[in-house]
């Protein structure tokens, strides 16, 4: 599979950019309300607030962002929403404003950076139609149409995300659908022993993966072949008996592929 996200600045037509795309690529037009249900059946047009953020260390993505000057902006909120200049000043401001919340929420931090994006489209010089050329061409000199599944990072290295190191790769990935929807998460807060040698010393313990703490629940991934899973069911069984209080829920390698499925993400991530 392979993705072209398109954000744009607040008064901008992304959504009609990204529209436009999909029709002359023909491919799939995926927007925030379908993401909950996106299944990686194919390439798609990805068009949401933080797109590009959170598919930016995904290969096999072209992340597209729109922008241009104020008087256009204006401009395209007047046209669309009927409205007053002064009220599309107004109106312009409050958008603004809520896609920085979004950032906050969803990254952290609420202005984009201009390394979030590999191609930036200037609605001033550009008509729509040429701006579907130069995606059409981009994604061709990239091979996007060839992409099958997505390469990922070799699962031995661990993958750094958020100046975090994360043992597996699929662990980037649940934590990036944490983070772009707004659940709070921890990595690996808290070891629970499990059994003690004769001194009394742990000899044995099991560290969950995340933490939500909203939930007050423990997310273990298991992205092992089940014939392998043995020994760490045998941990979660004894951690359950020992800490009945304790809330964990874990994701088996199934699991994590129906999750990858879902948010069309790559599916090696999950192997």
């Amino acid at each position: 599979m392979a993705f072209v996200t398109v954000s744009g600045e607040p008064g901008c037509w992304d959504v009609e950019l990204a529209r436009a795309v999909a029709q002359r690529l023909e491919w799939e037009l995926v927007t925030e309300p379908d993401l909950a249900k996106m299944g990686a059946k194919g390439h798609a047009v990805v068009s949401c607030p933080g797109a590009g953020r959170l598919s930016r260390d995904l290969p096999g993505t072209l992340r597209v962002h729109l922008v241009a000057p104020e008087r256009i902006r204006l401009d395209n909120l007047i046209q669309d929403c009927q409205l007053s200049r002064a009220e599309a000043k107004v109106r312009l401001r409050e958008m603004a404003e809520e896609r920085a919340l979004v950032r906050k929420r969803r990254f952290g931090q609420k202005m984009s950076r201009p390394t979030d994006f590999d191609l930036v489209l200037n609605a001033e010089k550009l008509s729509l139609a040429e701006m579907v050329d130069l995606v059409e061409a981009t994604v061709m000199s990239q091979g996007l149409f060839d992409s099958g599944t997505v390469a990922a990072p070799e699962s031995n290295v661990a993958a750094k995300e958020f100046g975090r190191d994360f043992g597996h790769p699929s662990e980037q990935v649940f934590a990036n659908v944490l983070d772009f929807y707004g659940i709070a998460w921890d990595y690996e807060p808290r070891s629970f022993p499990l059994q003690w040698d004769k001194d009394g010393k742990v000899s044995e313990a099991f560290t969950p993966d995340f933490y939500l703490p909203e939930f007050d629940l423990y997310v273990e991934l298991t992205t092992m072949k089940q014939a392998n899973v043995t020994r760490k069911n045998r941990k979660i069984r004894l951690l359950r008996s020992i800490y009945p209080h304790v809330n964990i829920q874990v994701f088996y390698q199934k699991d994590v592929q129906d999750l990858v499925m879902k948010y069309g993400l790559p599916e090696r991530l999950a192997q």
